[in-house]
């Protein structure tokens, strides 16, 4: 996967976000919890642009495990909205989060993978 298909990936998966929230259950529960989402969700795709310009290999990997802490964010935040009972589309929750777990899967390899090769060069 190359960096632009995993961007719009990104991309793709915040605009899900969106329309989960959109279809919480409005309550204060579902509100907090919606505005959260919407925040950690749509942040990843940001921060991995940034990632995307980094001045080194040790920024590249620190922006790309910011990115991986707020996709364990949304994930956590799927998981209440779920285990709340908080949308009524559950179709959609499972979308969203195997999606998450994807996502997460391939952050942490990458910089898994990315940190061995820091660690070649320094050797």
């Amino acid at each position: 996967m190359t960096r632009f298909q995993l961007q719009d990936r990104l991309i793709d998966f915040s605009v899900l976000a969106i329309d989960v929230v959109d279809g919480l259950i409005s309550s204060k529960a579902g509100n907090h919890l919606g505005g959260q989402l919407v925040r950690s969700a749509t942040s990843c795709p940001l921060n991995y642009g940034e990632a995307q310009s980094a001045e080194s290999s040790k920024d590249f990997v620190h922006k790309m495990s910011v990115v991986l802490k707020e996709l364990r964010e949304t994930w956590v935040c799927l998981e209440i909205i779920r285990k709340a009972k908080l949308t009524p589309n559950s179709n959609q929750l499972t979308t969203i989060s195997k999606e998450n777990n994807e996502l997460i899967s391939i952050f942490v390899k990458s910089i898994e993978t990315s940190k061995n090769k820091s660690q070649l060069k320094k050797s």
